[in-house]
């Protein structure tokens, strides 16, 4: 009958190896097989390559306890919530900060689910949910943006003669844009974002001459609130070059300093964001304003950890003073 061994034993393999016994004359002392001496002294042995009884044991205990642990990700319907929105394009952190605050305790941790996402088990292999990642990969690469050319804006209005409400982020109406250029630069997708709920609104353009930008602005605010549609701030490209048109329809302009993208991070996230969908090379000449737009939908309602695990749009609605999407 198999006997499993026990810290006496572990003690006493300890000085026999300590003497120089070799793992036959082990075994025949303990009267067990010389295979199971092999492998304990292999399975326990310390960093610095020898078996000590105190460390083999404290080993032994750690892989019982976290083999009677229960994976988190075990409860079927935990499993179903979980796959179901990294296949939704939630990120890992995002699903574990919602169930959380929807549960009102811990249920479970994003890296819990990254390690199921990357683990040998079966099913993650089946699913490779690593594709429905941000970065549709393990590792992080470092990202380029857009550089602004040299251009004389008339009216131009520095960042820092912008009101400090806006700043700290207290009141609503407040955007930012910018234009993901398409491929080979021919055209692109003009983003604004509002500051405090990082709403996303996006109208395709097909050049990134000022005419195009100031067209999809006016698209894009024509059915938004006057009150919820106050200033935005922008960076010095070409396309800008109209934006006083812009202040015919109650809003304020802003630039960010030439080759500053951080002072108008949202609009920098969000174009971050629209990439996993829409990568780099990608001719958006090709892609519908309807695709589009259930992007954005996609994107504005899914919880967002800077809004507590809200949703932009959940908290945009706050302002806009209704409920429907």
């Amino acid at each position: 009958m198999y006997k499993q061994l026990n810290g006496s034993d572990r003690d006493l393999i300890a000085i026999w190896k300590s003497q120089g016994l070799s793992n036959k004359v082990i075994a025949k002392k303990l009267k067990r097989s010389v295979s199971t001496i092999g492998r304990e002294i292999r399975r326990n042995i310390s960093e610095n390559r020898h078996y000590v009884a105190i460390w083999a044991q404290v080993k032994v205990e750690n892989r019982k306890r976290l083999s009677r642990a229960r994976h988190p990700l075990k409860n079927k319907h935990l499993f179903a919530s979980v796959i179901s929105n990294i296949k939704a394009g939630w990120s890992p952190e995002i699903i574990a900060g919602r169930l959380n605050k929807k549960h009102g305790k811990k249920v479970i941790v994003a890296e819990t689910i990254y390690t199921f996402i990357y683990s040998n088990h079966p099913k993650a292999k089946e699913l490779k949910l690593w594709e429905y990642l941000p970065r549709h990969k393990r590792r992080r690469t470092r990202k380029d943006g857009r550089k602004s050319k040299k251009v004389r804006i008339p009216g131009r209005i520095s960042i820092h003669d912008r009101p400090g409400e806006i700043n700290i982020r207290v009141s609503p109406g407040h955007w930012e844009g910018d234009t993901m250029e398409s491929k080979a630069h021919k055209g692109g997708l003009h983003i604004e974002v509002e500051r405090i709920a990082r709403l996303i609104l996006a109208r395709k353009v097909s050049s990134m001459e000022s005419v195009e930008t100031i067209r999809a602005q006016k698209e894009i605010f024509a059915k938004i609130p006057d009150r919820l549609k106050r200033t935005i701030t922008m960076d010095n490209g070409r396309e800008n070059h109209l934006h006083q048109e812009l202040n015919g329809i109650g809003i304020k302009t802003y630039f960010a300093d030439p080759y500053s993208a951080w002072q108008k991070g949202s609009v920098e996230n969000a174009i971050g964001i629209l990439r996993r969908y829409f990568p780099k090379g990608t001719d958006l000449s090709q892609v519908a304003q309807d695709e589009i737009d259930e992007v954005v939908w996609e994107i504005n309602n899914r919880p967002r950890k800077i809004l507590d695990y809200q949703t932009p749009q959940e908290v945009y609605n706050t302002y806009k003073g209704c409920t429907s999407n």
